[in-house]
């Protein structure tokens, strides 16, 4: 379950799940509050029923109304376990389907919960925590946070680590905008949001950009910070070095124009846009932070640097820049970490055995209940 079917990471790992899970021990269900979107196509494609709870706000009686359908849904159907994969379906879903007698109930925690807005949100997903039966993260550093800073048991905590479309993302050949066909590039793909610290590598790379004065550097995506941005590119007087594109789909073809890949987080899990920058054949920089050093390795993918240290993150470019070796083996090493560990199918196949695991254990436990009465 998931709220919306939008252009999100979190509605595209629920979208790959249900494709590549193994049809011969699972049926699929997608449930969501708005079927909008562009996910909804490649569901429907995939041959996945989809059902909408018409749930507009969790103030009022659509509230109700909605948990009254999920319910019902869930008994007509006999459905064995419910996923909730986001915030708004983990404070939606999980009661109706305990009301339901579902066997198995799973949350998700894709991201820090300082993060959740409004506030009220984190209190009450620390209470679905007690009744459900696991909780599925995404990397390590998430299941660290849950079990130090919400006190969730390291036993109820399932990692499955996100997957990346290889067949989309992977090194190619691609011809560069004008702009960039001279000099190195330096580049994100993110949303423009405040936790993502693009205000750091801004401030990082007007520091290079003084020793380098062919570098350019690129920001792809849209959001709150794009005004902010462009204009402290404006006063650090960089701006003729410095291209904002708006959020795009050709997101493979923009990361194959970039060189050094930077990823400056102030808060993370495991994140789609890394994973895809390194598929690409990006040469990753990235803040140390939540699950990015599980993914970059100074000894052998990439470089780290404190989160929120212009200073650090400049120096680090520096090492990059003028070291092309160094960057091709980065780059390189990346890439063959993706296509191995971390495809679409490798991730719905670790969910598939989380999933079958947690209906053997509820089983056993039913049997074990009824052998003891």
């Amino acid at each position: 379950m998931v709220r919306a079917l939008a252009q999100g990471g979190t509605e595209r790992q629920l979208t790959e799940t249900v494709r590549f899970l193994d049809r011969e021990r699972f049926t699929p269900y997608v449930g969501c509050l708005i079927a909008d979107g562009m996910r909804k196509a490649e569901i429907e494609q995939a041959g996945v029923p989809l059902v909408t709870f018409p749930v507009t706000s969790f103030m009022n009686a659509s509230m109700l109304r909605g948990a009254v359908q999920l319910i019902s849904f869930i008994r007509r159907n006999d459905i064995r376990l419910v996923h909730t994969y986001d915030v708004p379906m983990n404070l939606f879903g999980l009661l109706p389907a305990r009301l339901a007698c579902t066997p198995v109930v799973l949350s998700s925690q894709r991201a820090h919960r300082e993060l959740t807005r409004p506030k009220i949100g984190r209190y009450i997903q620390r209470l679905t925590d007690r009744f459900v039966d696991g909780v599925v993260v995404n990397c390590e550093a998430m299941r660290a946070h849950l079990t130090r800073d919400e006190g969730v048991s390291d036993g109820r905590i399932f990692v499955c680590r996100n997957g990346i479309d290889v067949n989309i993302y992977h090194p190619a050949p691609v011809e560069r905008p004008a702009f960039l066909k001279s000099g190195l590039t330096i580049g994100v793909v993110c949303a423009l949001r405040p936790e993502k610290g693009l205000g750091t590598l801004v401030e990082a790379f007007a520091q290079v950009q003084r020793e380098f004065r062919d570098v350019k550097l690129v920001i792809v995506g849209s959001g709150s910070e794009e005004v902010p941005l462009k204009q402290r590119v404006a006063s650090l007087g960089v701006s003729e070095s410095c291209h904002f594109e708006p959020a795009t789909r050709d997101v493979a073809q923009w990361l194959r124009c970039i060189d050094i890949f930077v990823l400056p987080s102030l808060s993370e899990a495991l994140s789609n846009s890394l994973m895809e920058a390194m598929a690409c054949g990006c040469c990753p920089v990235a803040s140390r932070v939540g699950g990015n050093p599980e993914l970059v390795n100074p000894e052998t993918t990439g470089l780290l640097f404190e989160a929120g240290d212009a200073g650090d993150l400049a120096a680090q470019l520096r090492k990059l820049i003028g070291n092309e070796d160094l960057r091709r083996r980065y780059a390189d090493a990346s890439a063959a970490l993706i296509a191995s560990d971390f495809t679409h199918r490798a991730s719905a196949a670790r969910m598939g055995e989380i999933y079958a695991d947690n209906l053997r254990r509820k089983i056993s436990d039913k049997r074990e209940t009824l052998a003891a009465s």
